[in-house]
């Protein structure tokens, strides 16, 4: 069935008011906002702000820890004779078993709510820990 003048026109009216709505949605949050004292827009970006150092703070601290214990387990593996890129292939496996199993926990050295984290980032987590 051929698209007529008129079907054409309906649906860019259709489009038209759909973008409309949105746009006023926008303007309405935007207005919301501008609504509130300069002293309280101010202290919701302090507090992101802060927020945002206290979780790069922490990305800091967890990645010298990564690295400490990374050095810690190539240095006890060279000690025993097992290559860093055994050491490696141990431990994507041992990341796999916890995300492709159910509750694995590497014998209890993850708690339960570290279990819940891993559980919501599983998708990426499986992303990251690919075995080739």
């Amino acid at each position: 069935m051929p698209v007529t003048q008129a079907d054409a026109a309906a649906d860019a009216l259709l489009a038209a008011n759909a973008q409309n709505e949105a746009m006023a949605e926008q303007l309405d949050a935007l207005n919301e906002l501008l609504a509130k004292p300069l002293n309280e827009i101010l202290a919701e970006r302090d507090k992101f702000k802060e927020a945002a150092a206290a979780w790069d703070a922490f990305g800091a601290i967890w990645m010298l820890s990564q690295r400490a214990m990374k050095r810690v387990a190539l240095d006890l593996a060279a000690g025993q004779g097992v290559s860093e890129e055994e050491v490696v292939a141990r431990a994507l496996a041992l990341a796999n078993e916890v995300l492709n199993g159910d509750g694995i926990d590497l014998g209890g050295t993850i708690a339960e709510a570290q279990m819940a984290h891993i559980d919501r980032h599983r998708a990426v987590l499986r992303k990251q820990f690919r075995q080739p």
